[in-house]
């Protein structure tokens, strides 16, 4: 038996150390660009400028410098400087159960990892059979026993080992282990998704609420405006026409309160979705007087941004399972070697098993050669090296995406800049004209119409101004999220936070 154990050590190291057929992976080498295509451009955008349009700006009229080649902070959201904010990412990375699923993913893909590398080493495992047996008097008695009735003890182990001559195994652990890197990745990917979602978010509801805000205001001056021009038409300084264009245009401003109202509730519904709470839990309240725009922005090379971008890594290491798979398909067609041997013993008692004598054991082996199976494995190894093709071209795909995210985010700060300075602008001026326009009002120096007119274009203007003041955020928020979010800072762990198993519990998931 010792022989035996010592043959298959030594089997078990020359499956170990032979060859692996197949194509090795290479790594992709990084794209030789360094600027995203923004070659020229300033790496700083335009401040508002001018006392009131800076007033009218708010917290986003600042200049943002780029940093290239700075790093990411892992908690890039803090930059907003918004305590509410940073509590409610902290929450949904606590809460969310998207994210806690690609945490249990990965544990199921390191687990199905550790399962593919068992194949490398023997399988053993051990019976023991007692049988009653009754002998027909047509068969000789048993001779040792002389017996038609007796009992048989038998203890055994059953050994079997498939060196692994080709490589087959080791490329299917390549493999495994290759998705467990993919899962790992996509873990990252779901996390900076839902860090940018609930950033983005609290933006857009900072937005509905300003614009819902500015549209109640211009509703209630209206209902002024239509009161006194109700007394001037009793007065008889006013007409019914001049009335009625009044009460249409408080009317079609009052229609557009609705739809916002609805758009801020559902937002609020899809914050509370992300942080894992029911519609009905209450969620803090943003403005976008309350989140800070960051004055410095990193921007990593295109080189580390294929280190960075989860999306890419994914499809990298995508790739280099469909690499280990041709591997795996080309050692299938390839020559086999099966061993075995079950060493045990026999004996009419158990006490007898200790006795010399009563040992027996078998040793085999199976030379296998696949001679014709209607070209079912030389199809799978061509389907192999086409998904292998296919992996390659999907990198080269989810690359090119990434780069140009990343440029549209640049081009997108710098211009939304330009955009909330003009914005800005507008609305000042157009804050002047409906000052102006309401003190001729009065004395009735302008038409009705131009009162309307003046109304409508301070209220879009204002729409305007916040709109492009969120823009300036949520550019921020695709650029962090087109580099990568700096998860490589983080110190979250990448094991489920609620399991309901562990390794060290054995048996005892299964008999609760």
């Amino acid at each position: 038996m010792k022989r035996i154990l010592l043959t298959s050590c030594i089997l078990t190291g020359l499956g170990l150390g032979g060859c692996a057929v197949g194509p090795d992976f290479k790594k992709p080498a990084a794209p030789a660009a360094s600027r995203y295509g923004q070659a020229g451009q300033p790496d700083r955008t335009q401040a508002v400028t001018g006392k009131a349009e800076q007033a009218a700006a708010g917290l986003q009229g600042g200049a943002q410098a780029l940093h290239p080649g700075q790093d990411i902070p892992a908690q890039w959201w803090m930059l907003f400087h918004s305590p509410a904010l940073d509590q409610l990412v902290r929450k949904a990375i606590d809460n969310n159960p998207s994210l806690e699923a690609a945490r249990d993913a990965l544990a199921a893909a390191q687990e199905n990892r550790l399962a593919q590398q068992s194949a490398l080493y023997p399988s053993i495992s051990g019976s023991f059979n007692p049988t009653r047996n009754k002998t027909s008097r047509t068969y000789s008695p048993v001779p040792n026993s002389n017996q038609w009735l007796y009992t048989v003890h038998t203890a055994q182990l059953n050994i079997s080992y498939v060196p692994d001559l080709w490589g087959g195994v080791r490329r299917g652990v390549e493999a495994a282990k290759a998705l467990r890197d993919a899962q790992r990745d996509q873990l990252r990917a779901v996390y900076l998704t839902l860090t940018s979602s609930v950033v983005q978010a609290a933006i857009d509801y900072a937005t509905l609420k300003t614009q819902l805000e500015t549209t109640q205001s211009l509703v209630a001056l209206q209902r002024n405006l239509l009161e006194s021009a109700r007394k001037q038409e009793k007065a008889g300084e006013f007409s019914q026409n001049d009335v009625a264009l009044q009460r249409t245009a408080l009317a079609q401003n009052e229609a557009t309160l609705a739809p916002l109202q609805k758009q801020l509730e559902q937002q609020k519904h899809l914050i509370a979705s992300l942080v894992g709470d029911s519609p009905d839990a209450p969620q803090p309240e943003f403005s976008l007087n309350d989140l800070t725009l960051p004055a410095d922005l990193p921007v990593s090379l295109p080189a580390r941004l294929v280190e960075q971008r989860p999306d890419i890594r994914t499809a990298q290491a995508n790739w280099h399972a469909a690499c280990a798979q041709v591997g795996v398909a080309v050692a299938n067609r390839l020559p086999n070697i099966q061993l075995g041997a079950t060493p045990g013993f026999a004996a009419a008692s158990i006490a007898q098993m200790a006795a010399p004598g009563y040992g027996q054991w078998e040793v085999m082996a199976m030379v296998t050669q696949p001679l014709f199976d209607g070209g079912l494995l030389r199809h799978q190894e061509h389907a192999a090296r086409a998904a292998y093709d296919q992996a390659a071209a999907d990198y080269r795909t989810t690359l090119i995406t990434a780069l140009q995210d990343v440029a549209d985010s640049l081009t997108a700060i710098r211009t939304d800049a330009t955009a909330l300075a003009d914005n800005a602008e507008a609305a000042t001026a157009a804050g002047d004209s409906l000052r102006i326009a309401l003190a001729q009002y009065r004395y009735g120096a302008i038409s009705q119409v131009v009162m309307l007119t003046t109304q409508q274009a301070h209220l879009q203007t204002e729409l305007a101004l916040a709109q492009a003041r969120a823009d300036r955020l949520s550019d921020t928020v695709a650029l962090f999220q087109s580099l990568g979010g700096g998860w490589w800072n983080s110190t979250e762990s990448d094991a489920p936070h609620h399991p309901s198993w562990h390794p060290d519990k054995g048996l005892s998931v299964l008999l609760p």
